[in-house]
């Protein structure tokens, strides 16, 4: 007679007995707790990601009130479509790091970037037909090697209206003779000039360059650069359209001195006056301001005007340096006008590219 078969519950005490840790041991369940208080959670994690993320939405949300001494704020303004690039890294590093706080943090950069400039992100324009006038604008650069070849360009971009910038008189003549076949009115005010398929007329220069507090120092009867801004009335079936040219100072980014505006600043205010004296309501504004729409330094010639990029462009439309533009300061601004499209040329032999929009009634 077998003895009967031993169960489980029938185990030994000895198998039943718990184990003990040995010696020198912690107990298993204080030792994850231990753990546990040891490693951050998700919302302790990345604080530095999450403080530059923080940051970052404030230069972006509140950057009209960074300083402009030493041109720091003009210098920010210029690129700050750029700064939406640091996003994606901080968010990386936040996925990495598993770090909530970070996560939620670079909202506020994300969605202020899109604020201002998601809505460049689109095709806007409109349909051709809404066209009644072309405009082209090219600061053609004085050191261009081939003006003759960049007026070939500029003469087959099928504008009704071009205007140029940095014009030397060495290249003058390239540009009359290149451009005389397409357009028989044009007019040349100092570095600045207006080719037009349409008549001109009420043609006169605008002084940018002697106003303000320093242009009182000049001695009587002297004049310091030659004149960089014109203004010209262009007759069309609709009726007359105001034209503006302008070629504002330029700026530098100086080792000591930081970014310098003085000259472009003091341009942009003798700019800004005489575009908000002018009596047609309808108007165009073209050229090299060597400032973005962003920049405080051109609210003067902004306010009363809109952007073609804006209204009717396809993405930001950057148009210097030419190999690798950056920054949109060739600008085309219009008032009493619809803008139906809005585009940056083929490169010439510029430092620029041009820009080119189409106005309606």
């Amino acid at each position: 007679m077998h003895p009967p078969a031993r169960t489980n519950e029938q185990a030994s005490p000895a198998a039943a007995r718990p184990v003990r840790p040995s010696a020198g041991e912690a107990p298993a369940a204080p030792r994850r707790a231990v753990r546990a208080l040891a490693t951050p959670g998700p919302w302790k994690r990345g604080p530095v990601l999450a403080v530059c993320a923080v940051l970052l939405g404030l230069l972006l949300s509140l950057h009209e009130w960074i300083t402009d001494r030493a041109g720091l704020g003009s210098l920010v303004e210029t690129f700050l479509p750029w700064f939406g690039l640091l996003v994606p890294p901080l968010l990386a590093g936040a996925l990495w790091r598993r770090s909530a706080s970070a996560v939620v943090a670079l909202l506020l950069p994300a969605v202020t970037w899109l604020s201002l400039f998601g809505g460049l992100l689109g095709d806007r324009s409109h349909p051709a037909g809404d066209t009644d006038l072309t405009v082209v604008e090219h600061n053609v650069a004085a050191g261009n090697p081939d003006p003759a070849d960049t007026a070939r360009d500029l003469a087959g971009s099928g504008a009704d209206v071009l205007a140029l910038v940095e014009l030397t008189p060495q290249a003058v003549d390239t540009y009359e003779k290149g451009l005389a076949e397409a357009y028989p009115y044009h007019t040349v005010q100092g570095t600045v000039g207006v080719w037009s398929r349409l008549p001109l007329s009420e043609t006169r220069p605008i002084n940018i360059l002697d106003a303000g507090p320093l242009g009182a120092t000049k001695p009587a009867g002297t004049t310091w650069a030659p004149n960089r801004a014109l203004r010209t009335t262009v007759t069309t079936d609709r009726g007359p359209l105001a034209v503006y040219v302008a070629h504002l100072g330029s700026v530098r980014l100086m080792p000591r001195g930081g970014f310098w505006t003085d000259s472009r600043d003091r341009n942009a205010r003798a700019l800004a006056e005489a575009v908000a004296a002018e009596r047609n309501e309808r108007m165009v504004l073209l050229g090299d301001l060597n400032g973005t729409t962003d920049d405080r330094a051109l609210d003067g010639v902004t306010s009363g005007l809109r952007s073609v990029q804006t209204e009717a462009g396809d993405g930001f439309g950057f148009t210097w340096p030419a190999r690798f533009p950056v920054a949109r300061i060739d600008h085309i601004l219009v008032r009493g006008v619809t803008a139906t499209s809005s585009r940056v040329l083929p490169a010439t032999g510029s430092d620029h590219l041009p820009v080119a929009a189409g106005i309606g009634w």
